[in-house]
């Protein structure tokens, strides 16, 4: 028989931060119904104390909170690589304020209101995305540009004299750059890459992680020669597989 230890350490454990206590409460448990371990925080100043102490597999984060907002908190968690994925909870209805969610290094983003079985199987599919390890078959590492990628680490490590420099990509990010370093040469579009990635394909969501990987990857993001856009047809990697 399996110690408790044993089966919380099967579960996935999950922070939820959120301002409304009912709204709070009712992920809590809907969530711990589904099999989730869940630890909540009414802002962000008790996310971060309980972030210190406890590991997470996930968190789930409100936008609008008082005192430091959801968007603000995530640009600050995810400086530390070893931050695990994040999921925005917001009520705004604006495209742009979606997309400035991504691009502070989200995972995903849930608009509210919304059915509590999208949560569940969002924060499976970030989790799982996070824990994914490259496919057997597929080369480990690949040579974009000056960078090396190792989609098994969700690392790019650029080579120089004076040593090496290492940057950490999201669970988005490196779905996202393995899909294409997977199809190297070829071009996919973007409900192809959703797929691939098990990641939203509407509003942008795609062309936003795909500006994130060409900050960290391009010399000059905005004439980009790694990551290509191909008219009418998607985005392609130049890429070269090393093993």
């Amino acid at each position: 028989m399996s110690s408790a230890t044993e089966l919380y350490e099967d579960k996935c454990h999950v922070l939820v931060v959120d301002d409304d206590a009912r709204i709070r409460s009712l992920i809590m448990r809907y969530l711990t119904q589904e099999g989730f371990m869940v630890a909540a925080a009414e802002d962000a100043a008790i996310a971060k104390t309980i972030l210190a102490g406890y590991q997470f597999d996930a968190i789930v984060l409100d936008v609008m909170m008082p005192g430091q907002d959801g968007v603000s908190l995530t640009e600050e968690l995810k400086a530390n690589p070893s931050t695990p994925p994040i999921i925005l909870l917001t009520a705004l209805g604006e495209v742009q304020d979606r997309i400035r969610g991504l691009e502070s290094g989200a995972d995903d983003y849930l608009a509210k209101p919304f059915e509590p079985m999208e949560l569940v199987l969002r924060l499976k599919a970030i989790t799982r995305r996070a824990q994914k390890p490259a496919r057997d078959n597929s080369p480990s590492d690949y040579m974009i540009g000056k960078w090396i990628y190792a989609p098994k680490y969700s690392t790019l490590r650029h080579e120089q004299a004076h040593g090496d420099i290492t940057v950490q990509l999201t669970s988005g990010e490196n779905a996202l750059l393995s899909a294409l370093a997977q199809n190297y040469g070829q071009h996919l579009n973007r409900d192809k890459l959703a797929e691939l990635c098990g990641i939203d394909s509407g509003e942008r969501t795609i062309d936003v992680q795909i500006t994130r990987l060409r900050r960290k990857i391009e010399d000059n993001p905005k004439e980009p020669k790694s990551i290509q856009t191909i008219r009418g047809k998607g985005y392609l990697l130049n890429a070269e597989p090393l093993s």
